[in-house]
């Protein structure tokens, strides 16, 4: 099977290192999980692109930056729970198997999850469980959590995932309208939460109960 190690090297230098990332865990991650295979054989040659590639039921495997950027912002530690809202391809939920403890994610395309699934049980990830569902409601069968991320954007942050964080536990997500938002950075401390930005960033939707109405294109 092709490795796409320069490839994943070039990457991370010129992609990732080059933009600020520094966490060495976070670029150790990129450096080695195969995001090719998180793909359909005929879009590997995008895979270590500088953009989004499209997976299908209208979702997005996210531009290798952004998965760093967001995954550095987590700074999940080795002994934490976390857990991943919008599977998709499953490549997030790798990177985070590298680095915590026990990752839960979920999805609400059964087709996508079961994919995901594969994937992950063909590279050997014990740690990741997947779940098909409505991501804006959480996971509660696993909480609490010490870190949640969401790969989807939300009018707001949904309040059953800041009700899902362990104390002093983190969340990212993109949070705006649905063509444009910005990462927010949540904590929590006993019943408080505090709010931080950083960048402008375009996600697809997070649909569901907590989220947006609606659905999403094929």
């Amino acid at each position: 099977m092709e490795s796409y190690q320069a490839e994943r090297e070039r990457m991370v230098k010129y992609q990732i290192e080059a933009r600020g990332i520094k966490d060495k865990r976070v670029i150790k991650a990129m450096q080695s999980v195969p995001r090719h295979l998180f793909l359909p054989k005929e879009s590997w040659s995008y895979a270590y692109g500088d953009s989004p590639v499209r997976i299908g039921r209208g979702q997005t495997i996210s531009q290798p930056y952004i998965v760093a950027l967001m995954t550095e912002l987590l700074e999940v530690q080795e002994a934490h729970r976390v857990l991943d809202v919008g599977t998709g391809s499953g490549y997030q939920a790798a990177i985070l198997g590298e680095l915590a403890a026990e990752v839960h994610t979920i999805e609400r395309h059964p087709e996508l999850a079961e994919t995901a699934r594969q994937h992950l049980i063909d590279l050997g990830y014990q740690n990741i469980h997947v779940h098909v569902g409505d991501g804006t409601l959480g996971y509660p069968p696993a909480a609490f959590y010490d870190r949640i991320i969401a790969a989807a954007s939300a009018p707001r942050v949904p309040d059953p995932l800041l009700q899902q964080l362990a104390e002093g536990g983190r969340l990212v997500l993109p949070v705006g309208s649905r063509f444009s938002q910005h990462l927010e950075v949540w904590t929590r401390q006993g019943e408080k939460f505090k709010k931080s930005n950083s960048i402008p960033v375009v996600f697809v939707p997070l649909i569901g109960e907590a989220g947006w109405d609606g659905d999403d294109p094929d």
